[in-house]
């Protein structure tokens, strides 16, 4: 939930992070040695301050995860596009998605599952991957559709690659699981 939080999440969970940091140590430190009775007869609004902040960072962890969950999987009309894209490349042929093979370059995707790191998450006999993270491949079998599906969207822990690996780099290293699994 929180590896896959924004730039812009992880900098507002910080700054949450670090006035209630801030204020533990000025708590903790600071104030005792200046005012030897702290908290004293303000102990009730000592309590709810560190209260209020302690419900404030747990707060920033669940908005920030939740715009990290959303920006994954763009909502609205993002997400209208992205489905009719889908099924209109279903719909109007393989061609597009698929070169004439079946798939990519297996040869070609051998060098993309090994350069992504795909092998310290899943197990490939065929790459000599040993990871124990994601499924096993070996047994899993999947078809080159669903590593399309998986490497470009990512899901549970696994991250989309969608964004960092070309539709090309993406087909072959589906081809090269595909067909290194097929027995």
């Amino acid at each position: 939930m929180l590896i896959g939080i924004t730039t812009g999440g992880k900098v507002g969970l910080g700054v949450t992070a670090l006035v209630f940091i801030a204020f533990a140590l000025a708590s903790s430190f600071y104030l005792p040695r200046r005012n030897p009775d702290f908290p004293g007869e303000r102990v009730r609004g000592f309590v709810w301050l560190t209260v209020l902040l302690f419900v404030a960072l747990i707060a920033a962890v669940v908005f920030f995860a939740k715009e990290s969950e959303e920006g994954e999987h763009p909502g609205g009309e993002a997400a209208a596009t992205q489905s009719e894209t889908g099924s209109a490349t279903e719909t109007s042929g393989q061609a597009e998605e698929e070169p004439a093979g079946g798939g990519g370059d297996a040869a070609a995707g051998e060098a993309v599952f090994a350069s992504s790191g795909c092998g310290g998450c899943h197990t490939l006999e065929a790459a000599g991957a040993t990871g124990t993270v994601g499924p096993n491949l070996d047994e899993s079998q999947p078809e080159l559709d669903l590593v399309v599906e998986r490497v470009t969207d990512g899901k549970g822990v696994m991250p989309s690659f969608g964004g960092d690996l070309s539709d090309e780099e993406i087909q072959n290293v589906a081809a090269y699981v595909s067909e290194s699994t097929a027995g």
